[in-house]
């Protein structure tokens, strides 16, 4: 398949999943829009080297999704939007009477307001273009519950219901709206983590992993940054136009259980 001349804003894409999901998309020929609330020379250069990469149009666009108006700004800036995937979060772990207030608004802010302000500008682009796709991450978190993350849980949930709301309202259009739910992904977030993890429960790498970090994720991998990217792919394709309003997990059969 090809997505050549589509344009795919992809929120929180200077690392980890959004990054992966944004190369996977350029992969498959469709021009980029990377974003984050920096606005570094790096962030630019990271634009230019999936250009030069792949050969296709990115570019870097600063920001804040905390903030209504930018999120909105994000896609009004583009200019086009074909394919929103919408990424970008935070995590805050704490329980419900010591978690910062502070800190339950910035998550659903971030996590779950964002992806509402991208969409009210995203879909009439995609209803005027003929076409469009819209991917939401959530994750496992958006299908099942864990302590001690009452804002992750709330928003993840908010955002599957808030995806398949568009879907309908978008069901006679040639626009899909989807979410993908990861488990645990392999990103350089993660491992930063395994080391602290080995050392706090005295194990080893492999057993720490097992163990500790994947004991919900009946697998017992990590799934990768370019799997998810392949199954953003995937819902752009053609075999996917009739695919909308749904979850696809990909977590190791952690919500089979």
């Amino acid at each position: 398949m090809t997505l050549k001349g589509k344009t795919a804003i992809v929120t929180g894409s200077n690392s980890g999943i959004g990054l992966g999901v944004a190369r996977e998309l350029a992969r498959a020929g469709a021009d980029i829009v990377l974003n984050s609330f920096t606005d570094r020379d790096e962030d630019h250069a990271l634009a230019e080297r999936i250009s030069a990469e792949f050969g296709v149009g990115a570019r870097y666009i600063k920001a804040d999704l905390s903030r209504g108006d930018e999120a909105r700004a994000l896609v009004e800036t583009a200019g086009r939007c074909d394919i929103l995937m919408n990424n970008a979060g935070i995590q805050h772990v704490a329980p419900i009477e010591s978690f910062p207030a502070g800190k339950w608004d910035a998550i659903i802010a971030i996590m779950l307001s964002s992806a509402f302000h991208t969409m009210a500008v995203a879909v009439p682009m995609m209803r005027e273009a003929g076409w469009g796709r819209i991917i939401n991450l959530a994750s496992a978190h958006g299908l099942r519950a864990s302590p001690y993350k009452s804002a992750y849980v709330a928003a993840k949930h908010g955002v599957v219901g808030l995806t398949k709301v568009a879907a309908l309202e978008t069901a006679e259009d040639p626009i899909t709206a989807n979410t993908i739910c990861p488990g645990y992904v392999m990103t350089p977030l993660v491992e930063d983590q395994i080391p602290d993890t080995m050392e706090q429960y005295g194990m080893d790498r492999e057993t720490a992993i097992r163990e500790v970090i994947l004991a919900r994720q009946p697998s017992k991998e990590f799934a990768t940054v370019e799997q998810i990217g392949g199954v953003a792919t995937f819902l752009c394709s053609d075999a996917a136009a009739q695919i909308t309003g749904t979850s696809i997990s990909v977590d190791g059969g952690w919500t089979a259980r």
